[in-house]
């Protein structure tokens, strides 16, 4: 069970900690429970109610209106809101309610529901990205836990994967890419993303997946001679190995690009007209058709 700060209720809800304090006061929204040095903190059914609670006040309902009614009559005029409106930030907060409780069925229905809406690639980059940065923070403050961070990656991945199975397959003559983490890089949702993307551009591609041995990779290039490799980087366990690992692909396999995504790439401090970085899907486009 999740125990949260009030600033961790600011950060996830969007929500002021001056705000939520208030409507503590005088409104009774959430009652917190208190340390035994008397230190506020809420539980998970406190973050469900505050971003609730937030998505209907931020749409027009008045906290008084909201302060009477019931847990159920909060719940129904939140499906109404998810079914009538685009704001992505909606999505975003019943995401997060859906993994605090490992709910598989309503986490599904609503990714099924933002691809219908959205399409796939903008549901990715404008929901499921900043629904795990916010996971992240979480996770951070050790508010999740690895059966609810798995629960909700498998989920994630699993639509990435029939999502790829979906694309038609590339010509004979099609531009090659092969995608990798390197040996101690095991997060692969925005490798994955960097897949569909590449496929539905029309390339082909060979997935190897997480944790690859540097002469694993030199082997399958030798065989296949790609265009470009691509790689994410988010925290690297052994930095320095991940380093050398990069500069033995600008130095040792030639007539590739290197394409590298997520937050570590900014630290390898590499220069070279081989190697190229990318933010999100829209770079990585750009790169590719220029």
């Amino acid at each position: 069970m999740g125990s949260y700060s009030i600033k961790e209720l600011e950060t996830l809800s969007g929500i002021k900690a001056h705000t939520i304090r208030i409507w503590e006061k005088r409104h009774q929204l959430i009652i917190p429970k208190r340390t035994a040095t008397n230190i506020r903190y809420y539980s998970d059914d406190d973050l469900k109610r505050i971003i609730n609670v937030s998505l209907l006040n931020n749409h027009g309902v008045k906290i008084s209106r909201i302060a009477d009614m019931s847990d159920q009559e909060i719940q129904s005029e939140i499906v109404e809101l998810t079914s009538s409106r685009t704001d992505v930030d909606l999505f975003i907060d019943q995401l997060i309610i859906s993994m605090i409780d490992m709910e598989e069925e309503k986490f599904e229905k609503m990714l099924s529901h933002l691809i219908m809406k959205f399409g796939f690639e903008k549901t990715v980059l404008e929901v499921v990205y900043p629904f795990m940065e916010k996971i992240g923070i979480l996770w951070q403050a050790g508010n999740i836990n690895p059966a609810q961070e798995h629960f909700i990656s498998n989920l994630v991945r699993q639509k990435l994967i029939v999502a790829i199975d979906s694309l038609p397959f590339p010509g004979k003559d099609a531009t090659r890419a092969i995608l990798f983490l390197p040996e101690n890089e095991l997060h692969d949702i925005g490798l994955l993303f960097d897949l569909y993307i590449m496929k539905s551009m029309g390339m082909k591609t060979y997935y190897l997946g997480q944790h690859l041995p540097y002469s694993d990779l030199k082997s399958v290039c030798e065989i296949h001679h790609p265009k470009y490799l691509v790689t994410s980087l988010t925290v690297s366990a052994k930095p320095q190995r991940t380093i050398q690992y990069i500069q033995s692909i600008l130095s040792e396999i030639p007539q590739v690009t290197l394409l590298v995504s997520g937050q570590f790439s900014q630290k390898l401090g590499l220069e070279s007209p081989k190697l190229k970085f990318f933010k999100n899907s829209t770079d990585l486009r750009a790169i590719l058709t220029n």
